[in-house]
């Protein structure tokens, strides 16, 4: 039998390992050992001195020392000053120096910064460093001092050449002219950006151009041109402003020429989320005014249709049609007319707004509540003159049908606004200024004395009544023509728009008022139609009171007379106090109570004569004038 020794792989590869091991080891400790060797003997060769290869800015400093270096440095880099940096904005350029930009190279240290170049980095960097600058070169760092504050402000004095503020576009209006000059952008330096490109540029120890960086902004308003020609086509023709559906009894047009609407012309800045731009309008206070004259022509109220009280059949007969009120509505109208010229409108509308009466000319009588006579009252006027008649004539009839709304208080003054010759009146005697005088409307008292009486015995509120100055004979008359003292105190006197005569009809029935002349008797009659509410009066009159006789007549000198001519143009009338009370009753109870006191004044008589006429006092006995 044989016996065989035996040894484990695994053991042989483990010892193998181990010895490979070993030897690398060794060899990387000599390599090591080499390269520390060669590391500290190139240091040795190289002491004091420069590797070979390093240079700063392309100059080489290879094995001299750093004091050399600093001088062969300071030789032959001057670019600090004869350096060329430009710096561009578009077609401008600005040449400068870096020494003038705030650089300033220091030598030493870039030559410490060459010597230290293989000698930092630990074993493995300097080795690297050396064997870079022996094979290829290596530059070390030059050692630059870069003060941002002269650069600053060097940059500083760019930007007063460079900077801009942006300008508004404008748009104005001279004479008939239109005149537009477009925005500008504004221009600012962005002296950061600068800085940052000048410390890079500085550092490349070359010359360069560096494009300045240009913030622009935006002015709000740029382009007015659409503007510009939306105020050219304004001003291309004439503005005409009218009535739609104008007939040839209205009004207008109305023309206004280039240079008034130049004048009105309006350029407004408008702001908005999207910015601003420019307005061309009208301008609102002129359009104001020119329609304000434009709605004086145009405006009428509306009017309720005018009646008679038909008293057989108890209907109302249609005396004239209702009148469709209008008014220009000026604010609507001002928009309209700024829209429309934004348009190329030069014939435009005026806006009107209708007004509706409250009556239209097929409502009845039971809708208004009219039914019956509630009171009727009548006047005389004896010895009255043609011219006084006429004006009696004229003024009653402006209110023959009139309707007065259930509440309304009734104004004189609202109907008979406007006594005038033009209006059919004449001139005849009125009281005015302490005197009794020819002048226009002499007589209408006559009308208002009338109604005061009427809506006195109706028992309805007086709301403004005014005596006359003093006692007029016309105002006591009775149907004989004699005087009636009970009637003194019941007289109204108007004279529009200073003294009206007002009463309210206080009833929920519509009031009809119905005037009837009767020039041969003499007299005036005052109708109320409506529905009574069983109203009745109680009243009193304390007759004239404190009565003062008149002072002696006054003849004077006009010449207007002839020589010897005489004429009466005052009377006399005694001066007196009157109170006239009333109660008004309704089913017994008292519904209202007033008193009306007036004073008249003591009147004298006056005469005139013609000037150099003789004994005037017994011309006046002659002719029983002022007596």
């Amino acid at each position: 039998m044989t016996t065989t020794s035996y040894t484990p792989q695994t053991s042989q590869d483990a010892t193998i390992a181990m010895q490979i091991f070993a030897a690398l080891g060794g060899g990387f400790l000599l390599f090591l050992a080499a390269l520390f060797v060669w590391t500290l003997g190139y240091q040795l060769v190289y002491a004091g001195r420069i590797f070979p290869g390093v240079s700063v800015a392309g100059v080489d400093l290879s094995g001299i020392s750093p004091a050399d270096a600093a001088v062969r440095l300071n030789q032959q880099l001057t670019f600090p000053y004869s350096g060329q940096i430009l710096l561009r904005d578009g077609e401008r350029i600005w040449a400068t120096t870096p020494a003038e930009l705030g650089m300033v190279f220091d030598a030493s240290a870039s030559a410490q910064s060459a010597y230290k170049l293989g000698r930092s980095g630990g074993l493995f960097g300097g080795f690297s460093d050396q064997l870079d600058a022996r094979q290829k070169g290596k530059s070390a760092q030059a050692a630059i001092i870069f003060d941002q504050n002269v650069a600053y402000a060097y940059l500083q004095r760019l930007a007063l050449e460079i900077d801009q503020p942006p300008i508004e576009a404008t748009l104005a209006i001279h004479g008939t002219e239109v005149v537009a000059q477009p925005g500008q952008l504004g221009r600012y330096l962005n002296v950061d950006s600068a800085l940052i490109q000048l410390s890079m540029q500085l550092q490349t120890f070359r010359d360069g151009e560096l494009m300045l960086f240009v913030d622009e902004v935006h002015p709000q308003l740029i382009d007015v041109s659409s503007q510009a020609e939306i105020a050219r086509q304004i001003l291309s023709a004439p503005l005409t402003l009218g009535l739609s559906g104008a007939t040839e009894n209205d009004p207008g047009p109305w023309v206004f020429d280039v240079p008034t609407v130049a004048e009105m012309i309006i350029v407004r800045r408008a702001d908005s989320e999207n910015g601003s731009t420019l307005e061309v309008v009208l301008e609102t206070g002129a359009l104001y005014e020119m329609l304000i004259d434009i709605g004086a022509q145009v405006d009428r109220p509306a009017e309720n249709p005018r009646f008679i009280f038909n008293d057989e059949t108890r209907q109302l007969d249609l005396l004239l049609p209702a009148v469709i009120g209008r008014v220009v509505d000026i604010e609507g109208s001002v928009a309209f007319i700024n829209q429309s010229i934004l348009d190329g409108a030069h014939e435009i509308a005026v806006q009107v707004v209708s007004d509706n009466p409250a009556v239209l000319d097929t409502t009845s009588a039971s809708e208004l509540g009219i039914t019956e006579l509630v009171r009727s009252e009548t006047s005389y006027f004896y010895g009255s003159s043609a011219p006084r008649i006429q004006n009696i004539q004229t003024a009653a009839a402006a209110f023959h049908g009139v309707l007065i709304a259930p509440g309304e208080t009734f104004s004189m003054g609202s109907v008979l606004d406007d006594i005038s010759l033009e209006n059919g009146f004449a001139e005849a005697l009125i009281i005015y200024g302490g005197r009794t005088i020819k002048g226009v409307g002499g007589g209408v008292c006559q009308v208002s004395t009338t109604l005061f009486r009427t809506a006195f015995f109706a028992g309805f509120p007086i709301a403004e009544r005014h005596s006359h100055a003093y006692r007029v004979s016309y105002y006591e008359q009775n149907p004989g023509g004699g005087r009636d003292l009970s009637l003194v105190g019941l007289d109204a006197t108007v004279y529009f728009p200073l003294v009206d005569f007002k009463f309210t009809n206080d009833t929920s029935n519509w009031l009809l008022m119905e005037t009837y002349m009767d020039v041969g008797g003499r007299n005036l009659t005052w109708k109320f139609y409506s529905t009574s509410d069983g109203r009745s009066i109680d009243w009193n009159a304390s007759g004239p009171q404190n009565i003062v006789s008149p002072p002696g007549p006054l003849i004077q000198e006009s010449d207007e007379l002839e020589e010897g001519q005489i004429r009466q143009v005052d009377w006399d009338a005694d001066g007196a106090d009157v109170s006239v009370s009333r109660t008004v009753f309704r089913g017994g109870t008292i519904i209202n109570q007033d008193v009306f006191n007036t004073h008249y004044e003591p009147w004298q008589a006056v005469c005139e004569v013609g000037i150099g006429t003789e004994d005037p006092e017994k011309l006046a006995k002659k002719t029983e004038l002022c007596q």
